[in-house]
């Protein structure tokens, strides 16, 4: 097993594990809360924390049949986990301040600059782990 797929399986397993931890939070809030509901952004790191795991199995799975370099197949994991990672991070200290607005709601580095590297590198990551499927299965 590669690097890039022992990577990508580590961070499905991790984010699987968050996803369990993040529940007990959403759990607790719904227990404290008036209206049980949970801090908006808890429920929001439970269910990115999920669907990551899911979606970082899939990327180990298309990656057995990369055709590429096992550095591009490696960066093309890691880019996406790092912003995978970041925004599951970002979720859960919005939900741990209670905060009830979206972090859209003001303009700064964050919500644009940093919004704008995520897509490329999340998209960017993702073509070449699909692309390198269809090439290899495809054509």
């Amino acid at each position: 097993m590669s690097i890039a797929i022992k990577i990508t399986l580590l961070f499905s397993g991790l984010y699987l594990l968050v996803g369990m931890l993040t529940g007990i939070l959403k759990y607790r809030g719904m227990m404290q809360s008036e209206k049980h509901e949970a801090p908006i952004y808890i429920d929001i790191a439970h269910r990115a924390s999920l669907l990551y795991s899911f979606a970082a199995s899939v990327m180990a799975k298309l990656l057995e049949f990369s055709p590429f370099p096992l550095w591009l197949q490696t960066l093309s994991v890691v880019i996406p986990i790092i912003y995978f990672s970041l925004s599951i991070a970002s979720y859960i200290k919005l939900g741990l301040q209670n905060i009830e607005t979206t972090q859209f709601s003001e303009r700064n580095f964050i919500t644009t600059w940093f919004m704008y590297s995520l897509i490329i590198g999340e998209i960017g990551g993702i073509l070449l782990i699909v692309g390198g499927f269809i090439y290899t299965q495809f054509l």
